[in-house]
């Protein structure tokens, strides 16, 4: 019966000491997707992906690789303090036309896991980007009557005085006798 107990024992400490930590225990990603949207080719877009440490230790990112080579990827190098955020930065370089789709598997320490996250867009030509914008109508502001009236009832703010100096200009008369 002890030797049935001691079994029983040792495995249970030892699930514990294997038990993985996952990224869902230590991370939270505020956005795991970013959608660029149409970009102009050839111009690099970069995006910001933050990530705050949810665990009670230290969080440090390793690695953030992009899966190809036409993304940069630079992340916080330090480690991040509990309830703290980090970023990865992710910069496509817009090189080929057509929708995108990339991701990067990001690395911590202490973790098995690995996370994917994912930057999206659709590269246009040069000249057709810069049409649509142009095409583009800015959308009309609407004002409310509640803030003409708070703009009008709040004070106005006091003139600031400039003080000028002024030379006076003495004019050498001929004198006549």
């Amino acid at each position: 019966m002890k030797r049935i107990l001691l079994s029983a024992a040792v495995f249970a400490l030892s699930a514990t000491a294997f038990a993985q930590t996952k990224v869902a225990d230590v991370a939270k990603f505020t956005n795991e997707t970013i959608d660029f949207g149409k970009i102009k080719q050839g111009v690099p877009q970069k995006g910001t992906f933050t990530v705050v440490n949810i665990g009670k230790a230290p969080l440090i990112i390793e690695q953030a690789n992009p899966t190809c080579g036409c993304t940069i990827a630079n992340y916080t190098k330090e480690p991040i303090a509990p309830g703290k955020s980090g970023v990865i930065d992710a910069t496509y370089n817009a090189a080929a036309m057509g929708h995108f789709e990339k991701h990067l598997t990001v690395k911590f320490a202490g973790v098995d896991e690995m996370k994917s996250i994912t930057f999206t867009g659709e590269v246009v030509a040069a000249d057709q980007f810069d049409k649509d914008k142009a095409a583009t109508p800015v959308a009309p502001v609407e004002i409310k009557k509640d803030d003409v009236k708070d703009a009008v009832a709040a004070p106005a703010k006091p003139a600031t005085t400039v003080k000028k100096t002024v030379t006076p200009v003495v004019r050498k008369t001929k004198k006549t006798n």
